[in-house]
Formats: C-alpha cells, structure tokens, sequence
C-alpha cells in the first residue's frame, strides 16, 4: 500500500474508507459541509507540520467545505475531481469516484494561493475564448479536464491557472494538445 505524506481533508466516512482501501493516508472528515469551528481549528493546528490536500466532492457542499479549509489554511493544496468520474446510483463524490481517478487528482494537485509572478490576465482568457463567448464553458471544460482544475467560472479559472504559474502560451498548449 502506498504512503501519501499528506494530510487528506475529506468529507465522510466513505471518503476515508475508500481511500484507505488503497493509500496509508492520514485524514481527517469534515462531516459533511456543516464544518465545525473545532475541525477547522485542528486542521489549522496540523497544517503547522504538515501539508494540507483538499479532497472534498465536485458539488457545491464540497466547494463550500473546500472554501472554509483553504479561507482556514490558504497554503493547502486543492485535489480536484472531474464531476463526470464521480457519479455512482444518482450520486455524486469522492465515494462514487475511483482509485485511479482520485490518484490522478493527488498527482495533480492545485495551489490556493496564486503565484506572485504570472502575469496571466483576465484579456488572456478573453482572447483564448475562455470567457464572454458563446462556447467559453466548452473551452474551459476541456482545460478544466486537462490541467485538473476542477469546475470554474472566470474568476476561480484565473485564479487556479495563476496559482500554477500558467501562462497563455500554457494555456493555448494544453487547449490544442
């Protein structure tokens, strides 16, 4: 079974006992998107030695849990799900997903914080027909699949790709390839 050194920030018990059926991981559970004040404190106690990964569902209690982690810890990392490999009986999770989707997700995890050094714009975006056009959730689908972005709107898909240091000419690369 293969360590994971980081810590894993999940919402439930099937989360945890999917993951541990395959990775030796430390985790801690939210409980669902009713996030107590004394789990955030203590992900913000662990997050002093260790690093913090964010593995929550691709729907909005998960990016709700998602924002109160990373509000608490902004260094955490962001392990993001493609909704489509997460549907099982009419539902949608971490649970529903499986090993090899949730290990590509961990292999490319995604910083909160943006990089002081990229220059990416929202105009580059615009340009790319990523935004303000007819077919920019399309285009922003296929890159949201293939930088492992999870699902963004402009704002949260500017802020991720800076957060990777992505540049346009990344950006057009990952679109055309």
């Amino acid at each position: 079974m293969k360590k994971y050194d980081a810590v894993l920030v999940v919402e439930g018990k099937t989360d945890k006992d999917l993951i541990e059926s395959f990775l030796d991981a430390d985790i801690i559970m939210t409980n669902g998107s009713e996030v107590s004040r004394g789990t955030l404190d203590y992900i913000k106690e662990v997050s002093k030695t260790r690093t913090i990964v964010v593995l929550t569902d691709p729907d909005a209690p998960g990016k709700r849990i998602r924002d109160l982690v990373t509000q608490t810890v902004p260094e955490a990392l962001n392990a993001y799900l493609p909704k489509e490999k997460c549907i099982k009986h009419h539902k949608v999770g971490v649970a529903e997903s499986s090993k090899d989707v949730i290990l590509e997700a961990l292999d490319n995890l995604v910083p909160t914080l943006p990089r002081n050094d990229s220059e990416l714009t929202y105009n580059d975006l615009f340009e790319l027909g990523l935004l303000g056009q007819n077919d920019s959730s399309k285009k922003r689908l296929v890159l949201e699949n293939k930088a492992h972005l999870g699902h963004t709107n402009g704002k949260s898909l500017l802020k991720r790709c800076k957060a990777l240091g992505l540049t346009k000419k990344d950006l057009e690369d990952i679109l055309n390839g």
